[in-house]
């Protein structure tokens, strides 16, 4: 873990780890990486979102608020409400169960997708990123949500490629699982971001997946593929 000491020592205010402390999130991510557990996958899903509206929440507390007075049947009453709602975007497909949770705190939020894939059989992974949809993203909030932070190869190359749409004023970026070397990539890699992760496992393996992890991620959402 030493990778993950040097990235958070240089970045501890943009690095957060949701399930570093006991809370009723840390039950969600153990159920998702439960072998026996995995075997339902409508609960895999929801336990995504679930994860998703979790950290939706605490981001939130990242954001820009207006005063605004909200008659009641009673009283006038002061309370705080979004400046503007953050842009959502994932990786097709693992993210999208993770993008719902996100989607269900900020109902009001626009999309964006973008398909993201390993190119393997090398001894060298590469990533192809072929598909993209977004919003103007000049000014605004972006949130870029992935399940599993592994090398953080698919993850830089998505936001680079989504800025072709504009320039965010604020990056959030969020995965479920990440790695120590995810973690010091992305932070490298996109300094402006502020990452959100529920958990840092061990390291990554020599297919560059996540150990302990929990598998795949959009297989076990989903189904298998060919």
């Amino acid at each position: 873990m030493e990778t993950l000491k040097s990235a958070s020592a240089s970045s501890s205010d943009r690095v957060h780890i949701v399930c570093a402390e006991p809370s009723i999130a840390n039950h969600f991510l153990a159920e998702l990486r439960d072998v026996d557990v995995q075997r339902d996958s409508l609960r895999f899903r929801r336990n995504l979102q679930r994860l998703g509206e979790i950290m939706a929440y605490r981001i939130s507390s990242q954001l820009s608020y207006t005063d605004r007075v909200v008659k009641t049947p009673l009283a006038d009453s002061s309370s705080k409400q979004l400046r503007d709602f953050p842009v959502l975007a994932t990786v097709l497909r693992a993210g999208l169960p993770f993008h719902q949770g996100f989607l269900n705190y900020f109902d009001q939020s626009p999309s964006a997708f973008a398909a993201a894939y390993r190119i393997e059989g090398t001894s060298q992974v590469r990533v192809q990123v072929d598909y993209l949809s977004a919003p103007n993203l000049d000014e605004r909030v972006l949130i870029l949500a992935d399940p599993m932070l592994a090398s953080g190869k698919s993850l830089v190359q998505t936001y680079r490629a989504m800025l072709r749409f504009g320039q965010p004023r604020q990056v959030h970026i969020a995965a479920v699982i990440a790695s120590p070397e995810g973690v010091e990539y992305v932070t490298r890699e996109i300094p402006e971001a502020t990452l959100w992760v529920a958990a840092v496992d061990d390291h990554l393996n020599e297919q560059a997946y996540i150990v302990p992890g929990l598998g795949d991620a959009g297989d076990l959402s989903y189904g298998s593929k060919l």
